[in-house]
This record gives C-alpha cells, structure tokens and sequence, in this order.
C-alpha cells in the first residue's frame, strides 16, 4: 500500500472517534525521501561544534530539510 493510500485512510475519522492529527505520522513517514538534506544538516551541526562566537548557524538546512518533509507530506495528503 503506498504513502497516499495510508493519508487516505489515517487522514479519516471513524465514526466513534475524535479526528486524529496524523502530522508526526506522516512527517516519519517522509523523512526516509528526505535523508540527503537531513545528512546536510548533521555535517553542519558537526562542523560548527564548539563556535562560540554564535555567528556560525545551520539554519539553512534545518529549512531546506523541513521544507523536504512539508513537500512530502502535501503530496501525499490530498485535500478534498
């Protein structure tokens, strides 16, 4: 079964039920299609160990890893 067809089903209440925020779910689901800038963010995080001066940031990466995440789980869960 692929990414969409669980949005579908994950993204349904039951009848019985309070509606379920699936965003963690399907955030772990994509962070597997977004290892490149994740691995992009460690180096940085790695590489700017020990700055103590507060210049040096990675938050270029944290986003564009983030930004990987969000256009995953928007394609995957489709609006009706």
């Amino acid at each position: 079964m692929g990414l969409r067809s669980w949005a579908r089903i994950l993204c349904q209440p039951r009848a019985d039920e309070e509606p379920v925020d699936q965003k963690n779910y399907l955030e772990e689901l994509c962070k597997p299609k977004c290892v490149k800038p994740l691995l992009e963010y460690q180096a940085c995080v790695k590489r700017i160990q020990g700055d103590e001066t507060g210049h040096k940031h990675c938050t270029g990466q944290y986003f564009d890893f983030w930004s990987c995440i969000d256009k995953c789980v928007s394609s995957t869960v489709q609006l009706s």
